[in-house]
């Protein structure tokens, strides 16, 4: 046995194996498609399926690691499948909770699925587009019933805020409910210019360097050149005037804020809200020493400096101040109903498109068909 598979089969228990006793997929592949939407910006499956940033998945199961062809597999790819990795239930299972665990050095972003449902369903989906694969489980008689409409009402239910009242006065709707504090507080997550709701933490240049080779370098490449259509994130700077200006972090964003925010809220793409705000703001820093916007691999962004960085382009941004321009502070307020005198008619028929309604009559009169 390779080494590679002695390490593998210590790291993988029975109970973690999404397999039932007669050799099924336990997963249900339907939830499985629903799972695969966090991967499908990476990879495809189904006809006509090509490679993306990472490889097609169709005939996965029995392929040796790093063999598909015509696609460039990391270095630590294709020594694990020359290790002897080939891919079935049990090591996709391992790989995909946790990738870099597996494989040290592997090309692939995604942090893992941390729920073992969604790791089952989404290899049983993978079943499907394998003809080597085992297939998946009958889900006859094992999943609970849905309850019946008002049956069933669960603890967290019970205890959330009572449902907004209807009202014909007050003109509510009565539809759902006064949102939690704690509900409101994970959303109310937006960092602004002036540093208003940053959170406290700090990341270095360093850390950031690390962090966004895990989590960037995959779709923003290693030195935010982007790959392939991703877009690119450093460099550009005196190309706004060109005829195809690079709009990056150094080159066109005005405000710090926007960089920590769009990470923090987003990103990496497909385990959005994965980084922790210290991540989030070595990240930060790492992009800003890409742009050359700071010069030190060892300086430290922090919410207590994070205002005195200010990116090149923010001075050609302005407020808009268009409530005190002349051509619009002539206007007055603008009309937003009964705005015409007359009745409305219809004085031209988009001759193109077809895409005026109007009466059969009105349109066979003007030479076309009327609109269903």
């Amino acid at each position: 046995m390779s080494k590679f598979l002695k390490v593998l089969s210590l790291g993988v228990s029975l109970a973690a194996l999404p397999v039932l006793a007669g050799g099924a997929l336990a997963g249900d592949p339907d939830k499985g498609a629903k799972v695969f939407k966090k991967c499908a910006a990476c990879h495809a499956v189904g006809e006509n399926a090509k490679n993306k940033v990472g490889p097609q998945l169709n005939e996965v199961f029995g392929r040796a690691a790093g063999t598909l062809e015509d696609y460039k597999y990391s270095k630590a790819m294709i020594s694990a499948g020359d290790d002897g990795l080939v891919w079935d239930d049990a090591t996709l299972t391992t790989y995909l909770e946790k990738p870099r665990a597996m494989i040290k050095g592997t090309k692939m972003a995604f942090a893992g699925l941390k729920k073992e449902k969604d790791l089952e369903n989404v290899i049983a989906y993978l079943a499907t587009f394998s003809s080597s694969a085992p297939a998946a489980e009958e889900q006859q008689g094992s999943a609970e019933p849905e309850p019946a409409e008002g049956e069933v009402q669960t603890a967290e239910a019970a205890s959330a805020p009572a449902p907004v009242s209807a009202t014909r006065d007050g003109g509510v709707f009565g539809l759902g409910r006064v949102a939690t504090e704690d509900e409101i507080a994970a959303w109310d997550i937006d960092v602004r210019p002036d540093g208003m709701g940053l959170p406290q933490g700090s990341g270095t240049v360093a850390d950031g360097e690390v962090l966004y080779t895990d989590n960037c370098a995959v779709c923003h490449g290693d030195f935010g050149e982007g790959v392939g259509r991703w877009p690119v994130l450093a460099g550009g700077q005196d190309t706004l005037t060109d005829e195809r200006p690079e709009k990056t972090i150094g080159s066109y964003w005005p405000y710090l804020s926007t960089v920590y925010d769009y990470v923090r809220r987003a990103m990496p793409y497909g385990n959005a809200r994965s980084l922790s705000d210290d991540d989030v703001y070595a990240i930060t820093a790492y992009l800003l020493y890409l742009n050359d916007i700071v010069e030190d691999e060892d300086f430290e962004l922090s919410n207590e400096n994070f205002t005195e960085i200010r990116l090149p382009n923010e001075e050609n941004f302005i407020a808009d101040d268009r409530a005190e321009e002349p051509h619009y502070a002539d206007k007055g307020d603008p009309c937003m109903s009964d705005c015409k005198d007359s009745p409305v008619e219809i004085t031209m028929h988009a001759q193109i498109l077809d895409v005026t309604p109007g009466s059969v009559d009105d349109n066979d009169a003007a030479g076309m068909g009327g609109v269903d």
